[in-house]
């Protein structure tokens, strides 16, 4: 983001922005001895786990909504398919949204919307209520709370130490999927699914006060420097132009090749994570007499490794061709999804605990390397494109959500599913390939001899 020195007016409820350096206003005064902005990011780092909540529901209700209102997988697939989509849909402009109201009302607002979403799935009696309360509520709150909101983080309050708090924000998400998968299984398989509903309202409830009274927009609003800044940091205006900025960003990017490549290659991982491991694995372990708990558990240790496999492939993507990296993760997430329907048993063995394992260390090790070809190809542009690739990746798990649940009522299980899913990832190998080296590249080539 681009900082400027313009003045700003104070937002109702914000602290008063500072005109200066505070050694300037008061050479008395003291620094803190923790820093506002490691309070920031542990808010931050809380909602995320909170959204997690939300985010760990889909799978979760498809067999119990499908038993009580006799509506078919295909038609609840469809209700997360929304949901999928508008969350990757809104990202790219919810930076944009930041910039213009503020992290902190934009935040509050996402999480209230969430709660009233799932909170009023409890009272449906139609399955196009549940397109509209989880589909539609939920998913565009949770857009909300995707990349932009602790990449916007991360920008404005640290200069030092970005990449640590990147990774811990990332890990929140795996960190909320361990801690509410477990609990909301329990729930339903105990109780019902309305108990579960209900604590993913209170839970994004329940964040919104630690949001409103610790949060703040920039380090000025504090009258302090950003985390590792030597100079302080005059808070920017609203910007109104970041949305138009997304969608030209977006135009120019879809002329060329390696756009549509990575967007197609991050399309069929989001179709293999989001859309079918998390939404479809546990009602296909449930068909093959597995206890949801056990389903349920074996998901959210997935989240466990995924930290450890994306920090892996960051650190392989420093050293090796990204495209490369990006084929072999893709053919080995296929084979391993080939294999997947002779290990579904009703007991948990050996076999399925190292595919759980492998599936975590790959869920999302793709996104180092295609970050660094949206780096290599569109360079100041790259997180606004890698936004519009994010899209992708939530359009094809919505698509991969809605037809799973239509595969299950007309074959009757999941096989074809798999078996699918496997040969798509062959294809996202072979595209992965076919990306060509970007400028950045040849550039680095081209010094090197």
């Amino acid at each position: 983001m681009t900082q400027t020195t313009a003045s700003h007016a104070p937002r109702a409820g914000d602290e008063p922005p500072s005109s200066g350096p505070p050694e300037k206003r008061d050479r008395g005064a003291r620094p803190p001895r923790v820093h506002r902005a490691w309070t920031v990011a542990a808010v931050a780092f809380v909602t995320i786990i909170g959204a997690a909540g939300f985010a760990s529901m889909p799978g979760l209700l498809i067999d119990p909504l499908h038993g009580e209102f006799g509506w078919s997988r295909g038609t609840i697939g469809f209700a997360v398919s929304v949901n999928l989509a508008l969350y990757g849909l809104t990202a790219p402009f919810a930076a944009a949204l930041m910039d213009r109201y503020g992290i902190r009302r934009v935040v509050a607002v996402a999480l209230t919307t969430i709660a009233v979403g799932a909170a009023l799935t409890t009272v449906m009696t139609a399955s196009w209520q549940l397109v509209l309360f989880w589909g539609v509520l939920v998913g565009l709150g949770s857009g909300c709370m995707a990349l932009a909101f602790s990449a916007t983080v991360t920008n404005r309050w640290f200069v030092r130490r970005k990449g640590l708090v990147t990774g811990i924000l990332t890990a929140a998400g795996a960190s909320g999927q361990l801690v509410f998968l477990p609990l909301l299984s329990y729930l339903i398989e105990q109780y019902d699914w309305r108990p579960a509903a209900v604590t993913v309202a209170l839970t994004a409830l329940a964040v919104v006060p630690f949001v409103w009274l610790l949060l703040r927009d920039h380090p000025a609003d504090v009258g302090l420097a950003p985390y590792g800044a030597t100079e302080f940091v005059p808070k920017p205006p609203p910007r109104t132009g970041a949305g138009k900025r997304a969608l030209r960003v977006l135009f120019d990017a879809a002329r060329t090749g390696p756009f549509w490549l990575l967007a197609g290659t991050f399309a069929i991982c989001g179709a293999t994570t989001n859309g079918l491991v998390k939404t479809h694995f546990v009602p296909s372990a449930h068909d093959h007499g597995m206890p949801v708990t056990a389903a349920a558990g074996l998901l959210a240790v997935i989240g466990v490794f995924d930290v450890v496999g994306t920090i892996a492939s960051g650190w392989f993507t420093d050293r090796f061709e990204a495209r490369r990296l990006l084929s072999l993760y893709y053919a080995l997430r296929g084979v391993s999804l080939m294999f997947l329907p002779m290990l579904l048993a009703p007991s948990v063995h050996p076999p399925m605990i190292f595919f759980i394992v492998f599936y975590g260390l790959d869920w999302v090790a793709t996104v180092p390397p295609t970050l660094a070809l949206c780096r290599e190809h569109y360079g100041e542009d790259s997180a606004i494109v890698f936004g519009w690739v994010l899209a992708s990746h939530q359009v094809g798990a919505g698509l991969v959500a809605f037809l799973g649940g239509v595969a299950r009522d007309v074959f009757g299980s999941y096989d074809v599913v798999w078996y699918s899913s496997g040969a798509l990832c062959a294809v996202a190998a072979l595209m992965a390939l076919v990306i060509r080296r970007g400028r950045a590249d040849e550039l680095v080539d081209a010094v090197r001899a």
